[in-house]
């Protein structure tokens, strides 16, 4: 088999970007708008597999990415999810967008140049119903305070009664818009990564 290519579930990924494309995508886009990223280099496989651990995978049927930039934490979400499941990805950037339309070929993936903000719009017109799980890394510390409520509100509005919103953020800047909307908020912390970061688990 193309080592750019997986199976999952029964279901085929038929292209994944190498690591290289990849990397030369994210370094060209981290000297354009640094703010926007908060790392020099991707979310490493540490911070991913904890990230992700509270999931459930047999259980969740809708994923929701806010930035998923490159793609490193959407290609794993797409290799572990159930076959019948779909991830949307919300990805301003136009260059992070392109290369995730055209980097991911898989029937289960929806792609969409929108803001966060747009969530609840998003799902209900794709047909899509609550979703079990919001992951994000956007850098909620570099917002406007206004543009963090918005999301925040959407957010939880989007998520299905038991899903959890998914955050990884190198600021606990994210406490003050997480604390008044989510009764439960357990905390972790990864330190091999670049730089270091905090994960923050919302239980809707």
């Amino acid at each position: 088999m193309d080592p750019a290519v997986a199976m999952d579930g029964g279901r085929m990924l038929e292209r994944m970007p190498s690591k290289r494309e990849q990397l030369l995508l994210f370094a060209k886009n981290f000297v354009k708008h640094p703010k926007m990223l908060g790392s020099v280099i991707p979310s490493s496989r540490f911070l991913i597999d904890k990230l992700l651990a509270p999931v459930d995978w047999q259980k969740a049927r809708l994923f929701v990415e806010y930035g998923p930039g490159i793609g490193n934490i959407s290609a794993e979400v797409l290799k572990r999810m159930h076959p019948d499941a779909r991830l949307v990805l919300f990805e301003l950037n136009d260059d992070f967008a392109d290369f995730l339309r055209t980097g991911f070929r898989d029937p289960r993936l929806i792609v969409l140049h929108r803001s966060a903000a747009d969530v609840g719009r998003v799902l209900a017109d794709q047909g899509l119903g609550q979703a079990d799980y919001i992951i994000s890394g956007i850098p909620f510390s570099t917002m406007p305070e206004a543009v963090r409520n918005e999301i925040a509100d959407a957010t939880y509005a989007a998520l299905a009664p038991g899903g959890q919103f998914l955050v990884y953020q190198f600021s606990p800047k994210i406490l003050e818009v997480l604390t008044p909307r989510f009764s439960r908020i357990d905390r972790d912390f990864e330190p091999i990564n670049v730089p270091p970061a905090q994960l923050y688990f919302a239980h809707r």
